[in-house]
């Protein structure tokens, strides 16, 4: 009956799962996914061979357990995106409890791998980051606390999303973990915003933000120091940033050449947070934009597929986790090319890592999820059927 009063393209009972999967996933995004990952085996070939041989590893040492961590989350994500959207928010509810406690105890049980920020666990043969696995969690909770809101007699939702959200920010700000606290911060407004916020008090939270911003730049040499390092018009040669913009500027569009690159000697974190300089100083700008226009399609297409969507709570989760994950590629690629300050923040992907490429792809498993075609009217039909 529901089909029929809201026109919508009645679902073929009896259908297997594989071929209904495949008739209502978004193809497009899908295939992007599998093109970044495909694109960050293909630089990882290249970036990661010089810290093996420095550690006295097999040369393809970080390629081989890419390609293993990769194979799980993509697989992970495959599953995911088979999940209707109330199990994929009981399974992210669960989720986050757990990276929550995780991340609660990092102060007492953590590492910090000599970096400074106590973000890991280490278990000797693997490390994990529970910040990376707490965002798609947090913001799928979030959207489902605000959407709650959102009905007749619910909870208030916002308020103890708000809650939720400063507790976060302020666990990550003590690691410090300033880039991921930003970006949590960031998934929360946009889905405050899109639930119906008021202009004024997302006003009062980016006031809120500069004066947290300030407190942190007079209170943490880590963020202090990283803020004067990109408002210094003098870059460093010898820093990260300087052999990344050096690297930049010397594969102009073209590349040097594949293999021929020489900042992946020089960068300690050439195959994770600056992996975009090893593409474009071996590839050039073209692979560059390529990779661009690949993080591009699938946030914009996730969101204008979400523009139908009727049910809030999928409205508001797919749009958390898609400028979720425009952001995060944005924030890693201004940082390499000194638009923004140091963050420490993988490419989705495309970075190495364990945690975050897993994260990724639960993170797009349930987008993907969020965005298939359901028996469902458009929510314009449904506005103006109300307004009759």
């Amino acid at each position: 009956m529901t089909e029929m009063v809201y026109g919508s393209i009645p679902a073929r009972e009896g259908e297997p799962v594989l071929p209904r999967w495949w008739r209502t996933i978004d193809k497009w995004t899908l295939s992007c996914v599998f093109m970044l990952f495909g694109i960050g085996i293909l630089l990882g070939l290249a970036a990661s061979p010089p810290l093996a041989e420095k550690n006295n590893l097999p040369y393809f040492y970080f390629v081989q357990r890419q390609v293993f961590f990769g194979f799980i989350a993509l697989s992970t994500m495959i599953f995911v995106t088979m999940m209707d959207p109330h199990k994929v928010r009981r399974l992210a509810v669960v989720g986050f409890v757990g990276a929550f406690i995780a991340l609660a105890l990092l102060p007492f049980l953590g590492t910090d791998f000599g970096k400074g920020a106590m973000r890991w666990y280490s278990f000797g043969f693997a490390s994990v980051q529970p910040s990376e696995f707490l965002k798609p969690a947090f913001v799928i909770t979030s959207a489902w606390l605000i959407a709650a809101a959102l009905e007749v007699g619910g909870p208030p939702g916002r308020l103890y999303s708000f809650m939720l959200t400063a507790v976060i920010v302020v666990m990550l700000a003590l690691q410090p973990d300033f880039g991921q606290a930003c970006l949590v911060l960031f998934s929360w407004g946009v889905m405050y915003f899109v639930g119906g916020a008021p202009l004024f008090l997302l006003i009062g939270l980016a006031a809120l933000v500069v004066f947290g911003g300030t407190l942190a730049y007079n209170g943490s040499e880590h963020f202090a120091r990283r803020i004067d390092g990109f408002l210094n018009p003098d870059i460093d040669p010898t820093t990260q940033i300087g052999y990344a913009t050096n690297a930049i500027r010397e594969g102009g569009f073209f590349g040097v050449g594949v293999g021929e690159g020489t900042v992946k000697w020089s960068l300690p974190d050439a195959h994770t947070d600056f992996i975009i300089a090893v593409a474009a100083e071996e590839y050039g700008t073209i692979l560059v934009i390529a990779i661009i226009a690949l993080y591009a399609t699938i946030t914009v297409r996730s969101l204008w597929r979400l523009l139908r969507e009727r049910d809030p709570f999928i409205r508001l989760a797919g749009t958390g986790l898609a400028c979720a994950f425009g952001v995060q590629a944005f924030i890693n690629m201004g940082v390499a090319v000194r638009l923004l300050p140091a963050k420490g923040m993988t490419l989705p992907f495309v970075s190495y890592g364990g945690s975050s490429v897993i994260a990724s792809g639960i993170a797009l498993g349930a987008l993907l999820a969020f965005t298939r075609t359901r028996p469902q009217g458009e929510i314009g039909d449904l506005l103006i059927r109300r307004g009759r």
